[in-house]
C-alpha cells in the first residue's frame, strides 16, 4: 500500500493498493467516512486490480473544499483520475459515495466502465429515522460541541449503530473518522439530499446504460432495505441482498462482500458475475 496527497483541483489523500499495471478500480467512501472504511475487502480486490482509494475533500485526511455539492465532488475525483492517467475505471462506492460515483459517471462516461453501489439509498423516501446517537451528534445547537468532543469509544458506537452485527473498528480508522468535522458532515448530508431530491439514483443510472451491481443489507438501519428493489428499474442492473447485514457490509460480511464485488469487477464489460 502506498499513499500520498494529490493537489488537483483540490487536495485529496490517495491510497494505492495492488499492481499499478492491473485494471484500475476506484473505491469511494460514504458520508463522513474515509478510505479506511474499505480496509477489510481491499486485499481481495487488490489481488486483481490497481485499487485507488480517496479521502473525499473534508473527510479523513483531506482538507475541506470550497463546495460539498455532489457534482463538484465528482469533478474533483475526475480530475484526480485524469491526473493519474487512469482510463476505463470500475467504480465501487459505499453509501452516499454512490452519489459521487453516479455523478462521476454522468459527467464523464468516458472514465467509468461500470458501477457497484454498496448500501446506497436510492431516493429521498427510502431514508429511515437515523440511529439515536447519530441524531444527537448532528443536531444543533449542541451537535457541534458534542461532535468536537466525541471520544474514540463514541466514534466506535456511532459506527456500530449503523450495523446489524458486532464489528471491530480499528484505531487507524477511528483516527481517520476523527478528521471529519461537524461542518463537513452537515454539508455533505445537505448536498446529498439536494442531489437525491433532484432525481433518484435508479433514474440516473437507467439513463447511463452502464453495468450496475447493488449490494444492500436486509437489516440496514439507515435506508429501508426494501428500497433496494428500486434499482430493479436499471436495465442490466443486478441487486444482491445480504441477509442480516446492516449499513456496513465491508465490516459486517467482508468475505461475502469481497467475493460479490470481485466477481462483478472482473466480469468484463457486460457486468455479469463470472
Amino acid at each position: 500500500m502506498t499513499e500520498h496527497d494529490i493537489a488537483y483541483p483540490h487536495p485529496m489523500r490517495v491510497v494505492h493498493d495492488g499492481p499499478p499495471q492491473a485494471p484500475p478500480l476506484l473505491l469511494i467512501h460514504g458520508s463522513g467516512a474515509s478510505s479506511g472504511s474499505w480496509n477489510p475487502v481491499v486485499p481481495a480486490l487488490a489481488a486483481h486490480h490497481h485499487v485507488v482509494r480517496v479521502d473525499l475533500p473534508g473527510c479523513g485526511h483531506s482538507p475541506p473544499p470550497p463546495s460539498y455539492g455532489v457534482p463538484a465532488q465528482a469533478a474533483r475525483v475526475a480530475a484526480l483520475l485524469d491526473g493519474l492517467g487512469l482510463r476505463h475505471v470500475v467504480v465501487v462506492a459505499h453509501s452516499s459515495g454512490g452519489y459521487v460515483a453516479t455523478a462521476l459517471a454522468e459527467a464523464r462516461r468516458d472514465l467509468v466502465t461500470s458501477l457497484a453501489l454498496v448500501s446506497t439509498g436510492p431516493s429521498v423516501d427510502a431514508l429511515l429515522p437515523q440511529p439515536a446517537l447519530l441524531r444527537v451528534l448532528l443536531a444543533p445547537p449542541l451537535g457541534p460541541l458534542l461532535w468536537a468532543r466525541r471520544s474514540d469509544a463514541t466514534i466506535r458506537r456511532a459506527v456500530g449503530a449503523t450495523c446489524a452485527r458486532p464489528v471491530e473498528i480499528p484505531d487507524d480508522l477511528v483516527a481517520e473518522l476523527r478528521g471529519t468535522t461537524y461542518r463537513a458532515m452537515r454539508s455533505v448530508l445537505r448536498a446529498n439530499g439536494a442531489y437525491l431530491a433532484e432525481r433518484s439514483v435508479p433514474a440516473r443510472l437507467a439513463a447511463l446504460g452502464l453495468p450496475v451491481l447493488v449490494l444492500f443489507g436486509t437489516a440496514d438501519p439507515r435506508w429501508d432495505p426494501a428500497s433496494a428493489r428500486e434499482y430493479d428499474a436499471v436495465p442490466g442492473g443486478r441487486v444482491e441482498l445480504l441477509p442480516g447485514v446492516g449499513h456496513l457490509p465491508m465490516f459486517e460480511a467482508p468475505e461475502t462482500t469481497g467475493e460479490l464485488l470481485l466477481g462483478f469487477t472482473t466480469a468484463g464489460a457486460d457486468g455479469r458475475s463470472a
